[in-house]
């Protein structure tokens, strides 16, 4: 059965990063929800489009738009050995969604994980960032902003696993090689029970 993981953290914690080492060393698919909207939309699919429309008219995309996007995805991967879902979900509404819909193929989200990092350091990586990659939307007013989202939806969401298990902590404050290491010990305990 496969094993579905949320990485919980803010922006420029380091969760993309880290979901793409795990993705190529466990098999683990990262599930980036932005990257699926835009994917499908590029490629004409019907979720794609009206996922499009509504992007267009600045109008936030339905949770069963996005849900049908992850179980398509799910659906039409071969053999995965599991899911990484990053920045997703970002309600309770979501999360109850996403649990429905693993349900009805046999899975469930086997492990959460929040990388906590200070607002001073995201807000440097963030600097860093736009300097480097030339990203526009890497500005610290924006960071601020999507910070506050984060407080907002994390406040909401994360109790809700709680409630259902634990949380693993990770300190995003390390380098990587030391957050990957954190990362594959919880791993490797979950992945061997």
């Amino acid at each position: 059965m496969p094993f579905n993981v949320v990485f919980f953290g803010p922006p420029a914690a380091g969760k993309g990063t880290q979901a793409k080492i795990m993705e190529e060393k466990y098999g683990l698919v990262q599930l980036s929800t932005g990257d699926m909207l835009r994917t499908q939309a590029a490629a004409g699919t019907e979720l794609g489009i009206q996922a499009r429309d509504l992007m267009n008219q600045g109008k936030l995309v339905p949770d069963e738009v996005v849900i049908g996007m992850i179980a398509h995805c799910i659906d039409n991967l071969e053999q995965p050995k599991g899911f990484i879902f990053d920045g997703f979900p970002r309600t309770v509404a979501q999360a109850q969604a996403l649990d429905h819909m693993l349900g009805d193929r046999g899975q469930q989200i086997d492990l959460v994980m929040e990388l906590k990092v200070n607002d001073d350091i995201l807000i440097e990586r963030v600097e860093k960032r736009a300097k480097e990659e030339g990203r526009m939307d890497d500005t610290v007013d924006a960071m601020k902003t999507r910070l506050e989202q984060y407080r907002n939806y994390s406040a909401e969401v994360l109790p809700y696993y709680r409630a259902q298990g634990d949380i693993f902590v990770i300190n995003g404050m390390n380098s990587i090689e030391e957050v990957t290491a954190q990362i594959e010990t919880i791993l490797a305990r979950d992945l061997a029970a």
